[in-house]
């Protein structure tokens, strides 16, 4: 292999998340896991927040190396379908309804400031 080739290889190659990058994602996930009371509309269909998780494990899965850090999984996985391209929304049992992307920022936000004291 030409050293130009290694190089162009080595250069495009992407990593799997960190390890304080995996807890991040994995907090964000548990953190819809636990809106027990909440439903999230997903392509016009609403799922509970057991099923939401799953399916926020299972685009992770699917998204391998390209997710590199807590905000590529939000944008990548966690903010719209693939397939439709709508938006993921949450709906709480109150009536209020957010995106999920909205949520899970405002999530990661704060587990930024637990990550930096």
């Amino acid at each position: 292999m030409s050293i130009f080739a290694l190089v162009l290889l080595i250069g495009t190659a992407t990593a799997a998340p960190s390890p304080v990058e995996a807890r991040k994602i994995e907090h964000l996930i548990a953190a819809v896991e636990q809106l027990r009371e909440a439903k999230f509309i997903r392509n016009g269909t609403a799922h509970d927040a057991r099923k939401a998780a799953d399916h926020l494990r299972l685009k992770l899965r699917e998204a391998g190396e390209r997710v590199e850090n807590a905000e590529d999984f939000i944008r990548l996985c966690a903010s719209r379908s693939s397939v439709s391209g709508k938006p993921y929304e949450i709906v709480f049992h109150d009536g209020r309804r957010v995106t999920s992307e909205a949520f899970l920022s405002a999530k990661l936000k704060e587990l930024q400031s637990s990550y930096d004291h």
